[in-house]
């Protein structure tokens, strides 16, 4: 599996893929990047620089939708709610109430929180654009912080403060 780091506004992100497909994106952790895995090598290339390349994009408000080869590994129902984070539109927020009607088991949002908060290909797969019912932020891999900052971005809001917020909530 090769590996890069992208410095991003909302922290450092790991990225990892192979020559087929991306396969992995951490947020970091307490502030610090996460470490690939053993055996990992560090090499920016095919859909790994592709995703830098396009993360980079969305990060400047350039891109709303991504474009890039995708194998994340999970069981049969994660990907069914992947598949269907995949369709919630740029800028928009989804309850997961509504996410599970979408996936055809609206009594099953508390596994649809699960299989959300497992989803190891954030932003790319916007998990982050999942609410709570009552409109409330609620549980993200990367923070609250760092969901607020991207709901702002999608929302064309100037992200630099919220960003810095969650920077500064992830190193404390």
């Amino acid at each position: 599996m090769n590996y890069a780091y992208f410095d991003a506004p909302i922290g450092r992100l790991l990225i990892a893929g192979d020559s087929e497909a991306v396969r992995q994106i951490s947020f970091p952790d307490h502030g610090k990047p996460v470490a690939p895995e053993p055996g990992w090598r560090e090499s920016a290339v095919g859909p790994v620089a592709e995703a830098i390349r396009q993360l980079r994009e969305y990060f400047r408000g350039a891109r709303t939708e991504f474009d890039l080869p995708l194998a994340p590994e999970g069981t049969a129902f994660q990907r069914r709610v992947w598949r269907a984070l995949q369709e919630i539109p740029y800028g928009k927020t989804w309850s997961y109430g509504e996410l599970a009607k979408r996936i055809g088991n609206p009594k099953a949002s508390r596994a649809v929180g699960a299989a959300n908060g497992a989803n190891p290909l954030p932003i790319v797969i916007p998990c982050h654009r999942v609410i709570g019912a009552d409109g409330t932020l609620t549980g993200f891999g990367g923070g609250l912080p760092t969901k607020k900052a991207l709901l702002a971005l999608e929302a064309g809001r100037v992200v630099a403060k919220a960003a810095k917020a969650a920077k500064s909530a992830k190193a404390g």
